[in-house]
């Protein structure tokens, strides 16, 4: 390599270190690809963005930028200047599930973001409207089988989590039930309660006080393990669909070429708010799980999530406009 070249290399490499060790000297929004409070992650989002600002010394806005079923949030951040300064509030839906339902996606996965830290992990459970006559997964399973196709199930949208969950317990019980899409988990779970739709896999977290108040029914949580907020409600895998273990994942990301050392240091912040006694707490008390990774071991999650959901996805064939 010439001396000009190795200088201007040079020179580039000290430039970009030197804004690295100024980071951050404004304000680092976190875009949330969802609607306000529609949901755990927005809740765990939002309170995760008030404690960063103190390690970081600058204050961190949390931003809702929803539409197409948080691709368009998601997009928004890939395309941002690769400074630290504008960071994605990474769900499973649009970043493993999206990239094979949506034929025109404005962001790749794995070469538009830069993963930061994994944070927390939701479990789902699959609930039931009362006058559905079944109160356990091997009830469910056979209602099905004796009514091909009529129970009707609610998603949040085609392609979302709760969509692909409930298809993916389809699939691995051999069952057909209908699709029901709506624009939201919000509507999708009016609808469950009020029984126009008979099934929602929905979070923990959004499930628990409707299951005190007797409006649905449990059928099972979708994690391998039993949630601590509802630790009487049994897993499908205890059940007897076994292996079976979905779960919201939520982190954070930059977008791709943010410089390491930026990278870094947003994680070693996080990795402070995360591990704290207090926000770990909150964490748990959201029927959610404090489930701290590094950049390298959360973007093999993400490509691990990837295969997964890809097959099924081509699989069942799932399209969305």
């Amino acid at each position: 390599m010439s001396m000009p070249k190795i200088a201007l290399l040079l020179g580039w490499f000290l430039s970009v270190s030197a804004f690295a060790q100024n980071f951050p000297s404004r304000p680092v929004r976190i875009i949330m690809p969802f609607p306000a409070g529609t949901s755990v992650n927005d809740v765990l989002g939002r309170a995760l963005a008030q404690r960063l600002s103190e390690p970081l010394g600058q204050q961190v806005i949390f931003d809702n930028r929803s539409g197409a079923a948080g691709t368009v949030g998601s997009e928004m951040v890939a395309k941002s200047p690769p400074d630290g300064y504008t960071l994605l509030l990474a769900v499973t839906g649009p970043m493993t599930i999206a990239p094979f339902v949506y034929a025109k996606l404005g962001y790749d996965t794995m070469r538009d973001f830069a993963p930061v830290a994994m944070v927390a992990l939701a479990p789902y459970m699959i609930i039931a409207h009362p006058s559905v006559p079944a109160k356990n997964l091997k009830e469910l399973i056979a209602l099905a089988k004796a009514r091909p196709g009529q129970l009707r199930f609610a998603s949040a949208g085609t392609g979302s989590t709760p969509h692909l969950c409930t298809e993916l317990f389809m699939s691995l019980a051999d069952i057909k039930m209908q699709h029901i899409p709506y624009k939201g988990g919000a509507p999708a779970m009016i609808d469950t309660v009020a029984g126009h739709t008979d099934l929602y896999c929905t979070s923990v977290t959004n499930a628990a006080l409707l299951l005190q108040q007797g409006r649905i029914r449990p059928i099972g949580v979708t994690s391998i393990k039993r949630s601590p907020v509802l630790p009487n409600v049994a897993t499908l895998d205890e059940q007897g669909l076994k292996g079976f273990d979905v779960s919201q994942w939520m982190g954070i990301t930059a977008p791709a070429k943010t410089p390491p050392a930026i990278v870094q240091r947003l994680h070693q912040d996080i990795a402070r708010v995360v591990n704290s006694a207090e926000y770990s707490k909150f964490i748990q008390q959201q029927g959610a799980e404090p489930a701290l990774m590094g950049p390298e071991e959360f973007g093999a999650l993400m490509r691990a999530e990837l295969e997964r959901w890809g097959k099924l996805v081509r699989a069942i064939k799932v399209t969305a406009d």
